[in-house]
Protein backbone atom coordinates (compact mmCIF):
# COMPACT_ATOMS: atom_id res chain seq x y z
CA UNK A 1 0.00 0.00 0.00
CA UNK A 2 2.84 2.40 0.83
CA UNK A 3 4.32 2.15 -2.68
CA UNK A 4 0.93 2.89 -4.27
CA UNK A 5 0.34 5.89 -2.01
CA UNK A 6 3.79 7.37 -2.59
CA UNK A 7 3.79 6.72 -6.34
CA UNK A 8 0.33 8.07 -7.10
CA UNK A 9 0.70 10.92 -4.61
CA UNK A 10 4.02 11.98 -6.14
CA UNK A 11 2.56 11.86 -9.65
CA UNK A 12 -0.46 13.94 -8.61
CA UNK A 13 1.78 16.45 -6.83
CA UNK A 14 4.10 16.67 -9.84
CA UNK A 15 1.17 17.42 -12.15
CA UNK A 16 0.07 20.29 -9.92
CA UNK A 17 3.60 21.63 -9.62
CA UNK A 18 4.12 21.48 -13.39
CA UNK A 19 0.90 23.38 -13.91
CA UNK A 20 1.75 26.21 -11.54
CA UNK A 21 5.26 26.41 -13.01
CA UNK A 22 3.64 26.81 -16.44
CA UNK A 23 0.58 28.93 -15.64
CA UNK A 24 2.16 31.57 -13.38
CA UNK A 25 4.77 32.65 -15.97
CA UNK A 26 2.06 32.56 -18.66
CA UNK A 27 -0.02 34.95 -16.58
CA UNK A 28 2.92 37.20 -15.77
CA UNK A 29 3.93 37.41 -19.43
CA UNK A 30 0.41 38.15 -20.65
CA UNK A 31 -0.28 34.81 -22.37
CA UNK A 32 -3.10 33.95 -19.97
CA UNK A 33 -5.42 36.44 -18.27
CA UNK A 34 -4.78 36.41 -14.50
CA UNK A 35 -8.49 35.95 -13.80
CA UNK A 36 -8.23 32.53 -15.51
CA UNK A 37 -5.38 31.46 -13.23
CA UNK A 38 -7.57 30.18 -10.43
CA UNK A 39 -9.71 28.19 -12.88
CA UNK A 40 -6.60 26.64 -14.45
CA UNK A 41 -5.16 25.90 -11.01
CA UNK A 42 -8.20 24.09 -9.68
CA UNK A 43 -8.80 22.30 -12.99
CA UNK A 44 -5.22 21.00 -12.87
CA UNK A 45 -5.78 19.84 -9.28
CA UNK A 46 -8.86 17.87 -10.32
CA UNK A 47 -6.90 16.32 -13.19
CA UNK A 48 -3.95 15.56 -10.90
CA UNK A 49 -6.22 14.00 -8.30
CA UNK A 50 -7.46 11.51 -10.87
CA UNK A 51 -4.41 9.64 -9.57
CA UNK A 52 -6.48 8.93 -6.47
CA UNK A 53 -8.90 6.94 -8.62
CA UNK A 54 -6.07 4.99 -10.25
CA UNK A 55 -4.33 4.40 -6.92
CA UNK A 56 -7.43 3.06 -5.18
CA UNK A 57 -8.33 0.94 -8.19
CA UNK A 58 -4.79 -0.45 -8.38
CA UNK A 59 -4.88 -1.33 -4.68
CA UNK A 60 -8.36 -2.89 -4.96
CA UNK A 61 -7.55 -4.95 -8.05
CA UNK A 62 -3.99 -6.04 -7.29
CA UNK A 63 -4.01 -6.42 -3.51
CA UNK A 64 -7.62 -7.03 -2.44
CA UNK A 65 -8.88 -9.37 -5.16
CA UNK A 66 -11.14 -6.73 -6.70
CA UNK A 67 -13.04 -5.83 -3.51
CA UNK A 68 -12.50 -2.76 -1.34
CA UNK A 69 -14.51 -1.20 1.46
CA UNK A 70 -15.28 2.50 1.53
CA UNK A 71 -13.02 2.88 4.59
CA UNK A 72 -10.03 1.17 2.99
CA UNK A 73 -10.54 3.12 -0.24
CA UNK A 74 -10.84 6.34 1.72
CA UNK A 75 -7.62 5.59 3.60
CA UNK A 76 -5.65 4.96 0.40
CA UNK A 77 -7.16 8.00 -1.33
CA UNK A 78 -6.69 10.43 1.51
CA UNK A 79 -3.06 9.38 1.95
CA UNK A 80 -2.47 9.93 -1.79
CA UNK A 81 -4.06 13.38 -1.36
CA UNK A 82 -1.79 14.11 1.63
CA UNK A 83 1.34 13.16 -0.32
CA UNK A 84 0.25 15.22 -3.34
CA UNK A 85 -0.62 18.19 -1.13
CA UNK A 86 2.76 18.05 0.60
CA UNK A 87 4.59 17.83 -2.74
CA UNK A 88 2.61 20.85 -3.94
CA UNK A 89 3.15 22.91 -0.77
CA UNK A 90 6.87 22.12 -0.49
CA UNK A 91 7.35 22.92 -4.17
CA UNK A 92 5.51 26.20 -3.69
CA UNK A 93 7.90 27.01 -0.83
CA UNK A 94 10.87 26.43 -3.13
CA UNK A 95 9.27 28.49 -5.91
CA UNK A 96 8.39 31.24 -3.45
CA UNK A 97 11.93 31.35 -2.05
CA UNK A 98 13.24 32.32 -5.46
CA UNK A 99 10.34 34.21 -7.05
CA UNK A 100 8.11 35.21 -4.15
CA UNK A 101 8.66 38.95 -4.37
CA UNK A 102 7.85 38.98 -8.09
CA UNK A 103 4.76 36.85 -7.45
CA UNK A 104 3.57 39.14 -4.65
CA UNK A 105 3.99 42.22 -6.83
CA UNK A 106 2.18 40.60 -9.74
CA UNK A 107 -0.68 39.36 -7.57
CA UNK A 108 -1.11 42.76 -5.92
CA UNK A 109 -1.07 44.57 -9.27
CA UNK A 110 -3.75 42.20 -10.60
CA UNK A 111 -5.98 42.96 -7.62
CA UNK A 112 -5.50 46.71 -8.07
CA UNK A 113 -6.13 46.45 -11.83
CA UNK A 114 -9.51 44.84 -11.13
CA UNK A 115 -10.49 47.75 -8.87
CA UNK A 116 -9.33 50.30 -11.44
CA UNK A 117 -11.32 48.56 -14.20
CA UNK A 118 -14.39 48.61 -11.96
CA UNK A 119 -13.94 52.37 -11.53
CA UNK A 120 -13.16 52.36 -7.81
CA UNK A 121 -12.25 55.64 -6.17
CA UNK A 122 -8.63 56.48 -5.48
CA UNK A 123 -9.35 56.20 -1.74
CA UNK A 124 -10.75 52.68 -2.20
CA UNK A 125 -7.74 51.72 -4.31
CA UNK A 126 -5.31 53.04 -1.72
CA UNK A 127 -7.17 51.26 1.08
CA UNK A 128 -7.03 48.02 -0.92
CA UNK A 129 -3.33 48.55 -1.63
CA UNK A 130 -2.67 48.94 2.12
CA UNK A 131 -4.77 45.84 2.88
CA UNK A 132 -2.92 43.80 0.25
CA UNK A 133 0.46 45.02 1.51
CA UNK A 134 -0.48 43.84 5.02
CA UNK A 135 -1.62 40.47 3.65
CA UNK A 136 1.60 40.06 1.67
CA UNK A 137 3.58 40.93 4.77
CA UNK A 138 1.81 38.11 6.62
CA UNK A 139 2.21 35.79 3.62
CA UNK A 140 5.99 36.12 3.89
CA UNK A 141 5.77 34.09 7.11
CA UNK A 142 6.22 30.40 6.26
CA UNK A 143 4.03 29.36 9.20
CA UNK A 144 1.13 31.24 7.62
CA UNK A 145 1.95 30.55 3.96
CA UNK A 146 2.47 26.77 4.22
CA UNK A 147 -0.94 25.99 5.81
CA UNK A 148 -2.65 28.34 3.34
CA UNK A 149 -0.99 26.49 0.47
CA UNK A 150 -2.05 23.12 1.89
CA UNK A 151 -5.62 24.37 2.22
CA UNK A 152 -5.65 25.38 -1.45
CA UNK A 153 -5.16 21.82 -2.62
CA UNK A 154 -6.14 19.38 0.10
CA UNK A 155 -9.94 19.96 0.02
CA UNK A 156 -9.95 19.05 -3.69
CA UNK A 157 -8.18 15.79 -2.84
CA UNK A 158 -10.68 15.11 -0.05
CA UNK A 159 -13.66 15.53 -2.39
CA UNK A 160 -12.09 13.32 -5.06
CA UNK A 161 -11.27 10.72 -2.39
CA UNK A 162 -14.83 10.63 -1.07
CA UNK A 163 -16.31 10.21 -4.54
CA UNK A 164 -13.74 7.62 -5.64
CA UNK A 165 -13.95 5.53 -2.48
CA UNK A 166 -17.74 5.45 -2.81
CA UNK A 167 -17.65 4.47 -6.49
CA UNK A 168 -14.88 1.87 -6.33
CA UNK A 169 -16.34 -0.01 -3.37
CA UNK A 170 -18.76 -1.49 -5.88
CA UNK A 171 -17.20 -4.56 -7.39
CA UNK A 172 -19.06 -4.00 -10.68
CA UNK A 173 -17.30 -0.68 -11.34
CA UNK A 174 -14.42 -1.35 -13.69
CA UNK A 175 -13.68 -4.89 -12.50
CA UNK A 176 -10.11 -6.13 -12.71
Amino acid sequence: MRKIILTYGAIAGAICVAMFCISIPMQQNGFMPPEKGMFVGYASMVIAFSMIFFGIKNYRDNHLNGVITFGKGFKVGILIAVVASLVYAISWEIYYAFLGDAFNEFWMSCQIDVLEKEGASSEAIEAKRAELAAQMDQYKNVFIRFPITLMEIFPVGLIVTLITAAVLRKREVLPA
